[in-house]
């Protein structure tokens, strides 16, 4: 029997063993350990007979053939006492590790002397899958059983196949073997192993059908180890892989389990942590804030003050994602927002909105969001708002922001119009009533309610309908959009009735009503039987019938 003949009757050999192993009821542990070395030993005699180098064949075949014995025996439960056939199984273990060690030590050297010349070539677009688990199985032998540089390419190679045909990637995630070897180079002390596998592992988690297969094979674990003791690449694509599983709340267990929170924490709070690491780090314990006991341990390991420190960064991102935690882990929690509120997070919402700052529109939008969403629950808050003169930025951002920025800055407007009578007095003398009387006729149907809402809500106090009825325009433009009937839903013209009403608490307002020649859209509304109309027409009336009473007694008493 040649030597080609020798290799595939031991690989044939080898696969029938492994078949009737998966039959044997006894020794569970041990013929794990042996299946796991048939297969290290079917992958590296397939490198050795594509590489053509040599091979002590006759000597695998007898251990194989012995091996089989005692598979048959554990099957038939035909052996003569435990712990003997516990003996006899650690020798063949041992057996099968030597010869492992010596192909891996000959496939080594084979590639070393012929200048890589086994490798085999990636399959060309179109390929066929045979073709390509053929390339996948090749890659798998290499990074099994190759020196630190083989292992490195190799992976290399397959990261780069994932990338550019997806296919790779089902081949990949359906073989088991496949994920416990990219798991084992995760922990391996070569960095650039580890960076490698992290990589791909980042890769594979980009889908969604994928992710599945990760966290069953445990995954989750090894990358938290990456976290705590990898190089930073391979900590970045750790932290990236974490926050796509974690996407998924039922993963966020597992992460807490293997100590991910307190790593994350840790590298959030490391000044040394570059942008390219927080951001992913960020992205994940804000994932984890939804799962009531792991916010807690949050809170309790410091992360309020981490994150508002993380929330002056240069870096854009991670301002925001900073800002988004803040807001997420304080949302329904007033403990947690007084704390954002007494670690001084409300300055830093503010310092955002400074003009001067370099901050970027995103990160303005999110500041805006965060302090409607923390700072309106308590009057604590508004004051300390008050005391960093955030009216007067509110208002810049109401002018003259971006379209996202001003919407936001909208929305908080009528959100502190709401707060207290000395926020509206405050936004009445900062001049938010002329900025919110251009936005009643805007083209956003939203933008046009929350800016109708917001200037009701500033004419209830009195100091502000005086200022506001002292340009002669104001009434007239609310006579006229009260006849925009296309376009103004009932909801916003029983708000423009209602701003009229209150105006009519002011002698002045009353009277430029009454004698604008707009005041038959309200008489028109009033006959088609609108409520509110209704209502402000008998105030309109009584108040003209009350003056002619008064002019009739004053022209008696004379």
């Amino acid at each position: 029997m040649g030597e080609e003949e020798k290799a595939r009757q031991v690989m044939e050999d080898i696969s029938s063993l492994i078949s009737l192993s998966h039959s044997i009821k006894v020794f569970n542990v041990k013929w794990q350990v042996i299946r796991k070395k048939l297969e290290e030993l079917s992958y590296g005699l397939m490198a050795i007979e594509t590489s053509g180098s040599s091979c002590d064949f006759s000597s695998i075949l007898v251990t194989v053939n012995e091996c089989y014995d005692l598979a048959r025996r554990c099957v038939e439960l035909s052996y003569n006492g435990k712990l003997l056939m516990q003996s006899d199984l650690d020798v063949i273990v041992a057996k099968f590790d030597s010869h492992v060690k010596n192909i891996s030590g000959i496939y080594a050297a084979g590639i070393l002397s012929s200048g890589f010349a086994i490798v085999v070539s990636k399959p060309g677009l179109g390929a066929c899958k045979e073709d390509m688990r053929f390339y996948v199985r090749d890659l798998l032998t290499r990074i099994k059983i190759g020196d630190t540089e083989m292992k490195r390419q190799a992976l290399g190679s397959l990261y780069q196949a994932m990338a550019d045909d997806e296919r790779y990637v089902k081949i990949v995630v359906e073989n088991s073997e496949f994920l416990y070897v990219l798991m084992e180079s995760l922990d391996s002390s070569e960095m650039e192993i580890q960076e490698q596998a992290s990589k791909i592992v980042f890769l594979i988690s980009g889908f969604d059908l994928c992710k599945g297969f990760l966290v069953r094979a445990g995954i989750i674990g090894n990358l938290i180890r990456v976290l705590e003791n990898g190089s930073d690449l391979g900590k970045e694509d750790a932290a990236k892989c974490l926050q796509k599983l974690t996407v998924n709340a039922d993963n966020a267990w597992s992460v807490s389990a293997h100590g991910g929170v307190t790593a994350l924490l840790k590298i959030c709070s490391n000044g040394d942590s570059g942008g390219e690491l927080i951001r992913p780090a960020c992205g994940v314990l804000r994932n984890l804030i939804g799962i009531e006991e792991i916010k807690r341990f949050m809170v309790e390991g410091g992360a309020i003050s981490t994150f508002i420190e993380l929330a002056r960064s240069k870096d854009d991102i991670v301002q925001i994602n900073s800002i988004e935690f803040l807001q997420n882990i304080a949302s329904g929690d007033e403990s947690v927002r007084e704390t954002v509120v007494g670690e001084g997070g409300i300055g830093v919402l503010v310092h955002h909105l400074d003009p001067k700052s370099a901050t970027c529109s995103k990160t303005r939008e999110v500041s805006l969001r965060a302090i409607e969403n923390l700072c309106f629950s308590s009057r604590n808050s508004i004051d300390v708002l008050m005391d960093h003169g955030f009216i007067d930025r509110l208002l810049l951002f109401l002018c003259n922001g971006e379209v996202s920025v001003q919407e936001s800055a909208l929305k908080v407007t009528s959100r502190l119009c709401g707060a207290s009578e000395e926020a509206k007095k405050s936004m009445g003398d900062a001049g938010f009533m002329p900025e919110l009387m251009k936005l009643l006729d805007a083209k956003s149907h939203e933008v046009r309610r929350v800016a109708t809402e917001a200037l009701s809500s500033l004419v209830s106090v009195s100091k502000n309908r005086k200022r506001f009825v002292q340009d002669d325009q104001n009434i007239g433009f609310l006579l006229q959009l009260l006849d925009q009937e296309e376009g103004i839903s009932g909801s916003n013209r029983k708000l423009l009735l209602s701003i009229l009403m209150s105006l009519t608490n002011c002698k002045s307002g009353r009277r430029k009503i009454a004698s604008s020649g707009y005041l038959k859209n309200i008489e028109k509304l009033a006959e088609a039987e609108v409520c509110d109309a209704k209502r402000l027409v008998r105030k309109l009336s009584a108040n003209r019938f009350r003056g002619m009473l008064s002019g009739f007694w004053h022209y008696k008493m004379l």
